[in-house]
């Protein structure tokens, strides 16, 4: 148990130097993705042209639940 605990721990801190030497070389931070799957044109994950119904019901639920905060704030 122990010997695995260090196996891992070595593992751990081989990646955190080969990372810290990456930066020191490229001066470059580690960055997300730019912009996800909008950035290449995708509108949704699946990619499909007619959404199923399951879909389709959950968007109507996710816009009937943003209209109703919607008309909450506007009340306040």
């Amino acid at each position: 148990m122990l010997q695995m605990f260090l196996v891992t721990l070595g593992f751990l801190l081989i990646v955190f130097v080969a990372m810290s030497v990456g930066y020191w070389v490229k001066r470059k931070s580690i960055a997300g993705s730019c912009g996800g799957l909008g950035a290449l044109g995708i509108e949704k994950a699946c990619n499909c042209d007619n959404p199923c119904d399951k879909r389709l019901e959950r968007q109507r639920q996710e816009r009937r639940e943003k209209e109703q905060a919607w008309k909450q704030n506007q009340i306040v």
